[in-house]
């Protein structure tokens, strides 16, 4: 049986999860902030960390954005092969977009064109991604990505020889080449093999696992308590201000890779990662 979905359905799923993505940060970055605000021993950054939390608390009780910039918005879809979508299912998702951005109050950032600008006024067009996956359910989640942290991202095509160790350098040197810039503490998306397209998706997916959720493979899930050691131990810290809290979570994401390459992708985030999701 094919199971129908007016296209308005989703239209208001999509504003609803822009201004709450906005608004309130997922339950395990928030617990990872206060955890880390417990435990910094520097208290330049221990304070830092504690006014982070606060503005947490601001946003929630205010009804406010958490960060000024809210981002371009990336809408990720996992639509169920007997799903009928009655209507345009990207119209319908950038109306939403539309919608939520100016119910919400939430700074438009996107430009029409990369090289001659021009604000389209409304934050449309969403990243729009589609995967289809069994069932007649829809899945909608909504991140938007502001571009402080997403402008110190970076995709490397690593020769099968690098290893491991190729991908934990890479991993390094793209943080440490952001310094305070993404607004540390942040999180990594890093996505490894595919191809050159592929891998900068995995990178993006990697950012909508909850960081207190390790990779389901040990031998990865071991290989992300290594790099977020190894990214702390670099003293970017705080918002740049030195200590032991420069990312809160590393989340890696993999895919089958061909014989001669070795892709490797690694999507910068701030503490402001934000994610949003319904089923419909």
């Amino acid at each position: 049986m094919i199971r129908s979905i007016p296209a308005a359905a989703v239209t208001r799923a999509v504003a609803e999860l822009c201004v709450k993505a906005n608004r309130e940060l997922p339950p395990d970055i928030v617990q990872a902030l206060k955890q880390a605000a417990r435990e910094e021993p520097w208290p330049t950054a221990q304070g830092t960390l504690s006014v982070l939390v606060e503005n947490l608390s601001a946003a929630r009780e205010r009804c406010l954005p958490i960060c000024q910039d809210t981002g371009l918005a990336c809408v990720f879809i996992q639509l169920g092969q007997d799903v009928h979508i009655e209507g345009d299912l990207a119209r319908a998702v950038d109306q939403g977009v539309r919608q939520g951005y100016e119910e919400g109050y939430l700074r438009k950032s996107v430009v029409a064109d990369p090289l001659r600008r021009g604000n389209t006024g409304d934050n449309t067009p969403a990243a729009l991604t589609v995967d289809l996956v069994p069932g007649d359910r829809l899945r909608l989640t909504v991140v938007p990505k502001g571009f402080g942290s997403e402008n110190m991202s970076a995709l490397k095509m690593l020769k099968p020889a690098d290893g491991v160790e190729g991908v934990r350098r890479f991993v390094l040197d793209t943080v440490r080449a952001a310094g305070s810039n993404p607004c540390p503490p942040i999180i990594l998306g890093v996505g490894i093999g595919g191809t050159f397209d592929k891998v900068a998706l995995l990178a993006k997916h990697a950012l909508l696992r909850p960081i207190d959720r390790p990779h389901p493979d040990p031998y990865y899930a071991a290989l992300e308590r290594e790099l977020l050691e190894a990214v702390n131990g670099l003293g970017i810290g705080p918002q740049g201000f030195g200590g032991r809290t420069t990312a809160l979570g590393v989340n890696i994401e993999t895919m089958p890779t061909h014989v001669a390459g070795l892709p490797v992708a690694v999507n910068v985030s701030c503490h402001v990662t934000r994610r949003a999701s319904v089923e419909i």
